[in-house]
């Protein structure tokens, strides 16, 4: 799987993975392991990639560790 690292998070329920291209989107419902609320920024995960309606997206969100 790929990895990456957490840039952003926000109240509404979304963030962006940073990895080595470009910035992927996540929903709070591709968050598995976990929950969205104790994911901070600069965590490492794991991501399977997928599309959306407006580009790629990062699916099956997991922490790694």
């Amino acid at each position: 799987m790929p990895q990456g690292t957490i840039k952003k998070l926000n109240s509404k329920g979304f963030g962006f993975i940073g990895t080595d291209r470009d910035d992927l989107f996540f929903h709070m419902s591709a968050v598995q392991g976990t929950t969205y609320e104790q994911l901070y920024e600069g965590q490492q995960v794991e991501y399977t990639e997928g599309r959306g309606q407006k580009g790629p997206r990062a699916e099956t969100v997991r922490p790694i560790g």
